[in-house]
């Protein structure tokens, strides 16, 4: 079977951070992206996170700041965790180009 993307996808390291809340805190963490697109990101963060788990996402190139839910976690490497990000209602300025 073949795998079918929603979208074009470009080879991309973007530092990024998210931040989500944990028992009335707000959290964060720095990580870079592998690959982007307009729906997501695959990223490298030093924390797991749970699949469905809620996240906002910041493009620290620009500041820009979109929600994300996380859709996959695969493995941990000696960088982090690799993370699938599907990006909720970004604008076309989120990663500073157009796809």
């Amino acid at each position: 079977m073949k795998k079918i993307r929603a979208g074009i996808r470009l080879n991309s390291r973007v530092p990024v951070a998210v931040a989500w809340t944990e028992a009335g805190r707000t959290l964060h963490a720095e990580g870079y992206t592998v690959d982007i697109s307009s729906k997501g990101c695959l990223a490298i963060l030093p924390q797991g996170f749970t699949v469905g788990q809620r996240l906002h996402l910041i493009n620290l190139t620009n500041q820009a700041v979109c929600e994300a839910i996380l859709v996959w976690r695969g493995h941990e490497g000696r960088s982090g965790w690799e993370i699938g990000l599907e990006l909720q209602h970004a604008t076309e300025e989120f990663w500073g180009m157009d796809f």
